[in-house]
């Protein structure tokens, strides 16, 4: 006969598949609310500003929606360019590419078999790729098929985000209220609004961080003799937000642009270059504007990216550091820290802000 103890744990691993199965199966719809939530969490700071200043709850929310949109239009529209033109060099790319392959075989021609048999399978493929044309673009069949579950996520993620924005404290009192999370009705609205900001803080200091960071990218590619400089600065800009896995990519993406652009060892030096500059970020910049309070372990960092990248791809990778960060300023919170609770705002009451004062 099972004790309680195991039939507990049995019901709470049970519980966690089904969670992810389900989260795995509705992609299209918890993606973009997910989305919603974590871009909504970043944005409340601003919606709290305009609370403040006596803007109306639902103004406020039109106003953050408006400024976290423009920025994503605005840097969808720096990229559209560049973006087309790689699709309409893609082939010239991937030639490019198997010649430099080619040439660095008969530099280190002394590696032996291994190195000649992937030279080979790039040309080969190389070879092919005009006639095979893998780069093609999608028909407009294609397009029109896929534009209702675009469209449709995309109405729900703005769904999402303004509802979020406009009601999160009801939902946080509400949760106090019917004590779900707490028996301690009044810590739980001020530990959710501590997790909260705590997570605001954390992305908005990324984000200044890895702006500076792409600024840093854009004019190390410029002095090199790079194209699209400032493309590559809003790359990296992007990158950096995937911990780990973001800057792998980068470098490799600047190992086919520079066999593109130099001729033998050079092109490695776009990706030398990053990847110093990126490791000087990481050890020098970040932690110490960052701060030792919101650091992370670094394998529940890795095991929270590969999961979130798992089950929703780019867009798990972008959501799972934020939601790692909140998760366990939540538990801390519901473990007593007293500091943490004391430090957030007063439960909102009927004509008060929500966040007033005593941060």
């Amino acid at each position: 006969m099972l004790t309680p103890t195991v039939t507990r744990w049995s019901t709470l691993v049970l519980a966690v598949i089904a969670t992810f199965v389900v989260l795995d199966a509705a992609e299209n719809i918890f993606a973009p609310l997910m989305l919603a939530i974590v871009i909504g969490v970043v944005l409340s700071p601003l919606s709290d500003f305009c609370e403040r200043m006596g803007v109306p709850r639902i103004v406020a929310a039109l106003i953050s929606m408006a400024v976290g949109l423009s920025l994503i239009v605005v840097i969808g529209l720096l990229l559209q360019p560049t973006v087309l033109r790689i699709v309409d060099l893609a082939p010239t790319i991937w030639r490019r590419f198997a010649e430099t392959v080619t040439d660095l075989q008969a530099l280190l021609g002394g590696l032996g078999t291994v190195t000649q048999d992937v030279a080979a399978v790039v040309s080969d493929r190389a070879a092919e790729a005009p006639a095979e044309d893998p780069m093609a673009l999608p028909t407009l069949t294609d397009a029109l098929l896929l534009a209702p579950s675009v469209a449709g996520q995309i109405l729900i993620f703005l769904g999402g985000l303004f509802f979020f924005l406009s009601g999160r404290v009801e939902v946080y009192d509400y949760l106090s209220r019917h004590r779900v999370l707490s028996d301690r009705p009044r810590d739980v609205t001020r530990i959710l609004l501590a997790a909260e900001r705590r997570v605001s803080r954390y992305f908005l200091t990324i984000l200044v961080i890895n702006a500076g960071f792409g600024a840093v990218i854009a004019g190390a590619m410029a002095l090199i003799g790079m194209p699209w400089p400032i493309t590559w600065g809003i790359v990296a800009f992007l990158m950096n937000f995937i911990l780990y896995l973001g800057p792998i990519v980068m470098a490799c993406c600047l190992v086919v642009a520079g066999s593109m652009t130099f001729i033998g060892l050079e092109v490695f030096l776009p990706a030398i270059v990053y990847v110093g500059l990126n490791a000087t970020e990481g050890q020098f910049v970040t932690p110490q504007l960052v701060g030792r309070s919101l650091h992370v372990n670094p394998l529940l960092v890795f095991l929270s990216l590969v999961l979130w990248l798992w089950l929703w791809g780019p867009l798990g990778g972008f959501v799972a550091i934020p939601l790692l960060v909140w998760l366990i300023a939540v538990t801390t919170g519901f473990k007593g820290d007293e500091v943490a609770i004391e430090r957030t705002m007063e439960v909102h009451r009927d004509g008060e802000s929500p966040l007033q004062a005593a941060e």
